[in-house]
């Protein structure tokens, strides 16, 4: 019986711990006294966070060498850790659930191993606005319009597909026109009336993408309001969170006609190879708790730790996403670990 994607990773992950990995140049020796991490991040809002990290890190840690290296998205980023280009990223819970399970991209190639789990970094928050005078008022009035849930590839559209196409709305995805172009001609599309209905995201309560200020400022559009079928899909999806946020607290330009919104959240970690140091994570997981303000200055999509317990707060569960090590003594020493939660092998 041929084993199956998660028992050959748990072995190679512990085969790895006793190996040498990396391409020339790329990793250390993966020691404890390797104080060295190179971070794989996709481009844009995403490296901003990981260089806003480098800059509290040069900043306050004498002892950690950081430095950002630009990767091709979150699932280009899971693709080369496993490749031992690096030994650290930022990637989000929707792409390393598909890794684990040889999901989406993952169902044609395959990677030997998932990296470990450290600390939440950032959500991106999602939910549908519709064009004023389209008769859209709940998610099943989504049937039979022209939908727009981001540009293709984008890790926001592809959790928002996953979540919507599950059931109990399937039925309603099924007979969207779902559009596909890029988040510039987006707001254009709108203005013209060829997109009835299209996600608003960001990161509350910093701010929205760019192409959702855009149409914000183009076109009049009003909240479509979520069905218990949309509520159960997106809680039951494990690749998504949910929160309800008061639209005081994070709001477009206009008055979209409610008072909150419920979104399913893309959620953002920073993550570890097996030859990241324990010295090296457990520092890392120091500096961006301890001096959050510093990090926080430098990009506040970066999430505001109330306490060292909000660094767990988009944990994935299930043993095959364990956290590494040298964080997990990290919040050992704090009093903040989560027995429930997975631990390295």
């Amino acid at each position: 019986m041929p084993e199956d994607g998660a028992t050959r990773r748990r072995f190679l992950r512990g085969a790895a711990a006793a190996s040498v990995l990396g391409i020339a140049g790329c990793l250390g020796g993966g020691g404890s006294d390797e104080m060295e991490l190179r971070v794989g991040t996709s481009a844009g809002g995403t490296q901003d966070v990981g260089l806003a990290v480098e800059r509290a890190v040069s900043e306050s840690s004498d002892e950690l060498s950081y430095s950002t290296v630009e990767s091709p998205g979150y699932i280009g980023t899971l693709y080369r850790l496993d490749q031992d280009q690096f030994n650290a990223g930022i990637v989000d819970n929707n792409s390393m659930s598909k890794a684990a399970e040889d999901r989406g991209d993952f169902a044609e190639e395959g990677v030997d191993s998932i990296p470990y789990q450290g600390f939440s970094a950032f959500p991106y928050s999602i939910y549908v606005v519709a064009r004023d005078g389209t008769g859209i008022e709940t998610f099943d009035d989504l049937a039979g319009a022209n939908v727009y849930p981001a540009e293709p590839g984008y890790s926001t559209r592809a959790t928002t597909l996953d979540v919507w196409s599950q059931d109990p709305t399937a039925d309603v995805f099924d007979e969207m026109n779902i559009m596909d172009m890029g988040v510039d001609d987006a707001p254009g599309a709108m203005e013209e009336e060829r997109i009835d209905a299209a996600i608003a995201y960001g990161t509350p309560p910093v701010r929205y993408t760019g192409f959702v200020t855009e149409y914000d400022a183009r076109v009049n559009v009003h909240y479509v309001e979520e069905t218990d079928a949309l509520v159960e899909s997106a809680e039951s999806y494990a690749g998504a969170g949910t929160s309800r946020i008061a639209y005081d607290d994070w709001g477009l330009e206009q008055d979209i006609g409610t008072d909150e919104v419920f979104t399913w959240n893309l959620e953002v970690n920073y993550v570890f190879h097996d030859d990241a140091g324990d010295d090296a994570v457990y520092e890392l997981c120091r500096v961006v708790d301890e001096h959050n303000d510093v990090v926080n200055e430098g990009e506040e999509q970066f999430n505001d730790y109330e306490s060292t317990e909000d660094m767990l707060n988009q944990a994935l569960e299930g043993e095959e996403f364990p956290f590494h090590p040298g964080a997990v003594e990290y919040y050992q020493d704090n009093d903040v670990w989560d027995d429930s939660l997975p631990s390295p092998e």
